[in-house]
C-alpha cells in the first residue's frame, strides 16, 4: 500500500553533483539573435565557442567539457586547434538536459531519456512544463500558510495548530498522489485511498510527531536486528509491531493481511528496499520476512 509510505519518498532523489555547477535553468534561453557571434567556417549556422556558450547557458565551460566527457552533449565539431564549438541543435540540447536537472534527474538518465530513439521534445516539454505548474501550486500553499502565520504572529488573525501544517500535509499527500494514485487505486479501491488521505491530512500535531518518533526508534531496531546477525526473533516481533503502528497512523484499517501484502510490494519496488537499507543493508529483506513471520 504505497499512498500509505508517506515519508519513504523523501529517501528518493538524492544526487551526486560531482564536477557540475548549480543548474541554471531558469535564465537559459534558447533564442538565438540575429548578431550572435559566429564562427569563420564557412558554414551558415551560428556556432558558439565552449566560452560563449557557457555564457549563454550560465555554466562553466568546465561543466560543458565534462558533458562532452560523459557523452551528455557532444561540440558540433572541433576545430584544427582543438577548439570545440557549439551549433543550434547543441544550445537545444543543453536546454533540454538543464530541464531535466532541475527537475532532479541524475545525468545518465537525462542521456538515456534524451538519447532514445523514441524521444519526442514537444512532448517532453509539455510534462516538464506541468512539473513546473507542480512546483508553482506547492510554492503557493507554502506562501499562503507563511503569510497565514505571519498574520497570526502580528494579532491580526488567529491560526489552529492544525493548519499550521496544513500546506506540508497537503504536499506530501500531492506527491504519492502523483506517484502512486492511479496504481493503489486500482488495487485497493477509491474508498479505501479516500480514506487514507482524509486521515493524513486530519492528523493533529501530537500525532504527527508520535509518528515521527515510531518510525525513529523503527530505524534503530532494525539497525541492531541487522548488527546481531537477522536472527533475532525479539527483535523481529520488534519490528513488526513498530511497523504496524507506523502504518496504522494513516492506514483506515489494519490487517495482517494488507500488511504482508505490502512487504510484497517493499520487495519488488526498489525504492523502498533503498529506503530501508539506507539504514543498514539488509534491512529491507529482514523486515519483509519479519512482517511475513509475525504480522497479526
Amino acid at each position: 500500500m504505497k499512498i500509505f509510505n508517506t515519508f519513504i519518498l523523501n529517501a528518493l532523489g538524492a544526487l551526486s553533483q560531482k564536477k557540475l555547477d548549480i543548474d541554471v535553468t531558469e535564465r537559459f534561453i534558447v533564442e538565438i539573435p540575429n548578431q550572435c557571434p559566429k564562427r569563420e567556417r564557412g558554414r551558415q549556422e551560428v556556432e558558439y565557442t565552449i566560452k560563449q556558450m557557457a555564457g549563454l547557458a550560465g555554466v562553466s565551460a568546465r561543466t560543458l567539457r565534462w558533458y562532452d566527457e560523459i557523452g551528455l552533449l557532444k561540440p558540433a565539431g572541433v576545430s584544427p586547434a582543438g577548439y570545440r564549438f557549439y551549433g543550434q541543435k547543441e544550445v537545444v540540447r543543453l536546454q533540454q538536459v538543464l530541464f531535466y536537472r532541475r527537475a532532479g534527474f541524475p545525468l545518465g538518465d537525462i542521456k538515456r531519456l534524451l538519447d532514445e530513439p523514441g524521444y519526442d521534445a514537444e512532448r517532453e516539454m509539455g510534462r516538464h512544463i506541468e512539473r513546473l505548474y507542480d512546483e508553482k501550486r506547492k510554492m503557493e500553499r507554502l506562501i499562503s500558510n507563511a503569510e497565514k502565520t505571519l498574520m497570526s504572529m502580528k494579532g491580526e488573525g488567529t491560526m489552529q495548530n492544525e493548519d499550521r501544517f496544513e500546506g506540508f500535509k497537503r504536499e506530501r499527500l500531492n506527491e504519492n498522489e502523483k506517484n502512486f494514485g492511479e496504481e493503489i487505486r486500482r488495487e485497493y479501491g477509491e474508498a479505501t485511498v479516500q480514506a487514507s488521505n482524509q486521515k493524513w491530512m486530519n492528523m493533529s500535531e501530537e500525532a504527527y510527531e508520535s509518528m515521527q518518533a515510531t518510525e525513529r526508534e523503527l530505524k534503530e531496531v532494525l539497525r541492531q536486528a541487522v548488527e546481531d546477525g537477522d536472527e533475532n526473533d525479539v527483535l523481529a516481533r520488534k519490528a513488526v509491531q513498530l511497523h504496524r503502528q507506523w502504518l496504522e497512523y494513516t492506514w483506515p484499517q489494519y490487517t495482517a493481511e494488507a500488511h504482508i501484502g505490502l512487504a510484497e510490494m517493499y520487495k519488488a519496488d526498489k525504492r523502498f528496499s533503498d529506503y530501508y537499507d539506507g539504514f543498514a543493508i539488509g534491512a529491507a529483506a529482514f523486515l519483509c520476512r519479519a512482517i511475513k513471520e509475525f504480522a497479526e
